[in-house]
């Protein structure tokens, strides 16, 4: 299973992105694909934060447009959406002493701890600080 990071969600959405039509590109691949496929409950939380924001986009998304991209994404379905469960605690614990996360980076912590609490094959990001975390595996499918 990938998981995608919001960077790539973001970017997929904002047709002004650079990266649009690549990260376009991977998300439809992933969404209308049969091979499981996921976001991060997180991921989705800072998607809508940071689109929506009028001090990072001129114009910012309307909230409304943001909300039905997202109801797009949850159509798809072969997607799963990562969640805390079980013994999720102890791998965050895990991932931010090994990664030394304190701060902001414990978001990238959470999200990191999500993808391989559920066994995620890899991350789909284009944030290379993901590096840092043990037994995630992470790819820049942008970079390809």
């Amino acid at each position: 299973m990938i998981a995608v990071d919001t960077n790539l969600l973001v970017y997929c959405h904002r047709s002004d992105s650079d990266w649009h039509e690549a990260a376009d590109r991977c998300i439809a691949n992933l969404a209308e694909g049969q091979a499981p496929w996921a976001i991060p409950w997180p991921c989705i939380h800072e998607f809508l934060a940071i689109v929506t924001n009028s001090r990072i986009y001129q114009p910012a998304t309307p909230l409304q447009h943001a909300l039905e991209q997202v109801e797009c994404w949850l159509e798809s379905p072969s997607l799963q959406l990562l969640s805390e469960t079980g013994n999720y605690w102890q791998v965050l614990r895990k991932m931010t002493e090994a990664a030394k996360s304190t701060g902001g980076s414990i978001h990238d912590a959470r999200v990191a701890a999500l993808c391989v609490h559920h066994e995620a094959k890899e991350l789909w990001t284009a944030d290379r600080d993901f590096l840092r975390f043990p037994g995630l595996r992470v790819a820049n499918p942008l970079s390809k």
